[in-house]
C-alpha cells in the first residue's frame, strides 16, 4: 500500500468497493453507452496487448479481451479486492484468459509491454496524478497509446446532480472540498487533464468532450433506488432513517421524471475522452 493513496485503497476495499461490487450489473448497464463510445475511440486491434486501469468488476477488461482476439492479451489492475473477486469469476465464467493484479497503478512496476492503456472512470483517484501517469507511461511500448474516459464537472452530470439537488434539504450538509482532490470529479477541468498528461511525459494529448447518458433504471422506482445506492446521494444518506429515505426516494423519483423514455430513465452524462501517445 502506498502512503499517498492509502485512503483511496482503504475506501475501495471497504464499503465503497463492496457497494460497487454489489451493484456491478447496474453499473455496467448504466455506463453502457459511455463504455461503447470509449472503446470505439480506443479501437484496440487484433493481437494487441492492453492494460485496463481501475478495471473494477471487469466489464471493460472482458470487452477489451474479446476485441484483441486470441492472439492478444489483457491485464486488469485495481486496488479493490471485492471487485477483483467478481472480475476473476466473470472472466473464468466467460472462458477468457485475463491476468488480474490487485495493485496501485500509481506505483506498480509495469513492464513496457502494452500497446494500449485504457480506463473507464478509474484514473481520477490518484493523490499525485502526475507521478501516477508517469508510472503508467512506463507501461507502454514506444508506439503505445493511452485512452481513458472521466467525468466532467458535477453540475454538468444530471444523472448525479439532479438526484442530489432533489434530496439536499433532507440530508446532512456535505463539506466542499478541494475540487482537484482524488474523487469522481477530480478531472472535471479538461485543461488540467491535458497538463497532467503532458507533465507525465505523454505527447499528442487530446481531451475531447463526450456527451452521453447514464441509464439509471428501467423505471422511475428503479432509478430512484439506484440513485440512493450509488453516487453523492448514497454517501450523504448513509445513516438516514427510513422516514427520511422514503421522502428522499419520492423527491428523486419526481425529479427524474423529465428523463423518462420508452426504454427507461436516461439522464445526461458529461465526460472527457482523453487520449495520448507515449
Amino acid at each position: 500500500m502506498t502512503n499517498a493513496n492509502a485512503e483511496q485503497i482503504e475506501y475501495w476495499n471497504g464499503p465503497g468497493g463492496e457497494r460497487f461490487a454489489r451493484h456491478q450489473q447496474f453499473i455496467d448497464y448504466g455506463l453502457g453507452l459511455i463504455t461503447d463510445a470509449a472503446l470505439e475511440k480506443a479501437a484496440p486491434v487484433q493481437g494487441a496487448v492492453a492494460l485496463d486501469i481501475g478495471c473494477g468488476c471487469a466489464d471493460t477488461t472482458i470487452r477489451l479481451r474479446e476485441m484483441v482476439g486470441e492472439h492478444g492479451a489483457v491485464m486488469g489492475v485495481d486496488v479493490s479486492q471485492p471487485m477483483l473477486r467478481i472480475a476473476r469469476a466473470r472472466a473464468h465464467s466467460a472462458g477468457l484468459e485475463i491476468r488480474f493484479a490487485e495493485a496501485d497503478a500509481a506505483t506498480f512496476n509495469f513492464q513496457p509491454v502494452f500497446d494500449l492503456v485504457f480506463s473507464r472512470f478509474g484514473v481520477m483517484f490518484f493523490a499525485d496524478p502526475v507521478a501516477a501517469f508517469a508510472n503508467i507511461h512506463r507501461a507502454l511500448k514506444p508506439e503505445g497509446r493511452l485512452f481513458f474516459v472521466c467525468w466532467r464537472a458535477a453540475d454538468e452530470n444530471a444523472w448525479s446532480a439532479i438526484p442530489f439537488e432533489a434530496a439536499r434539504e433532507f440530508l446532512p450538509p456535505m463539506e466542499k472540498g478541494d475540487p482537484d482532490a482524488p474523487g469522481p470529479y477530480a478531472f472535471a477541468d479538461g485543461g488540467r487533464v491535458g497538463r497532467i498528461l503532458e507533465q507525465a511525459g505523454f505527447h499528442d494529448v487530446r481531451v475531447e468532450k463526450l456527451d452521453s447518458v447514464m441509464r439509471m433504471g428501467s423505471s422511475l422506482d428503479a432509478a430512484a433506488e439506484n440513485a440512493l445506492s450509488l453516487g453523492p446521494v448514497a454517501r450523504a444518506s448513509s445513516g438516514a432513517d427510513e422516514k427520511t429515505l422514503t421522502v428522499v426516494r419520492e423527491r428523486i423519483r419526481a425529479a427524474l421524471a423529465q428523463y423518462e423514455t420508452p426504454d427507461g430513465i436516461a439522464a445526461p452524462a458529461a465526460c472527457w475522452l482523453a487520449s495520448a501517445a507515449r
